[in-house]
């Protein structure tokens, strides 16, 4: 009788052994290093990049997302090549939402030479106001031609850029974009710059567009409370015309990256503005001093790396 208990309690072990220590791999049985590589990777997913793109006197920001690619403006029409070869450096093959501030031709200059030619675009948004530039109405021509929506950005809209990223938009307000879309006339289209707050998790940075002090002013008296970011796109390339004490003050930012040409003949950045960033102890980036400027950020913390040099 105990020889066969003994067997019996021998084969139960023998089975849970087994089933223990030899069935199918799960999470916990799988090597710690294996465990850390797959979490790092999931992390990695969840990474927004920011790309200040070094294209001379313009604009053009990339955001990616863990979902879409995302390019706000597309700097000047004599920069259309160091546009393309910024987008290929980034290894960009869609644009899922293309975002112009506004029709200056620092900011669509390459819409339709670059970006509208080379790239399969999802949707368009821009300030809802038209112009009678030529890159305008080539712009529009060429949107109706490949059937891309376009829509209007109005203060308080919303972008879900996916990956848990969106971008709330601050300017124009809808009285003056609904006011500006009837005519060609009477605009001020610096001021009429769509200038939205990107956020993801505690991370969120301010593109400013062309906005000068009078867009500013109406900002921080409308969304006063919403406007502190992380880090700040200086508006109008660093121009004595914007960044207003007020507005500095509203966005508190850590942080600001200027996109600017060497030796352009605007003097952008300007001196009076570079002290107030410098009074406020930022950590300031230029595409003419550190080329290509590529902000991570894990909705936690982030880090800013530039192509050369160091912050000022």
């Amino acid at each position: 009788m105990r020889n066969k208990l003994g067997m019996i309690l021998g084969l139960v072990l023998l089975i849970t052994s087994l089933l223990t220590g030899c069935g199918a791999p799960n999470a916990a049985n799988q090597p710690a290093a294996q465990n850390e590589e797959k979490a790092a990777s999931a992390d990695k997913n969840k990474e927004l990049t920011v790309t200040m793109l070094n294209v001379g006197q313009g604009d053009a920001i990339l955001i990616k997302t863990a979902e879409q690619t995302v390019l706000i403006d597309t700097s000047d029409l004599d920069e259309q090549e160091k546009l393309r070869a910024e987008l290929k450096k980034a290894q960009v093959k869609r644009i899922d939402k293309l975002i112009l501030t506004h029709p200056h031709a620092d900011h669509i200059g390459g819409v339709d030479g670059v970006v509208l030619k080379d790239y399969e675009v999802g949707e368009v948004y821009d300030n809802g106001m038209p112009s009678k530039s030529k890159l305008y109405l080539n712009y529009m021509k060429k949107l109706k031609q490949k059937n891309i929506p376009r829509h209007a950005l109005t203060a308080g809209d919303v972008l879900d850029l996916g990956g848990g990223v969106s971008f709330k938009v601050l300017s124009p307000p809808k009285d003056v974009v609904e006011k500006g879309s009837k005519s060609t006339d009477n605009h001020d289209p610096n001021n009429e710059s769509v200038v939205g707050k990107l956020i993801f998790g505690n991370f969120s940075m301010m593109f400013t567009g062309d906005a000068e002090q009078q867009a500013e002013k109406v900002m921080v008296d409308n969304f006063a409370g919403d406007l502190r970011s992380t880090l700040l796109k200086a508006g109008h390339h660093g121009s004595k015309t914007s960044s207003s004490a007020a507005f500095l003050r509203a966005v508190q930012p850590e942080g600001v990256l200027i996109s600017c040409g060497a030796g352009n003949d605007y003097g952008h950045p300007h001196k009076q503005t570079m002290k107030k960033y410098q009074s406020l102890k930022l950590k300031i980036y230029e595409t003419d001093l550190n080329g290509t400027i590529v902000v991570t950020s894990d909705g936690k913390s982030y880090k800013i790396k530039p192509e050369r040099g160091d912050a000022q």
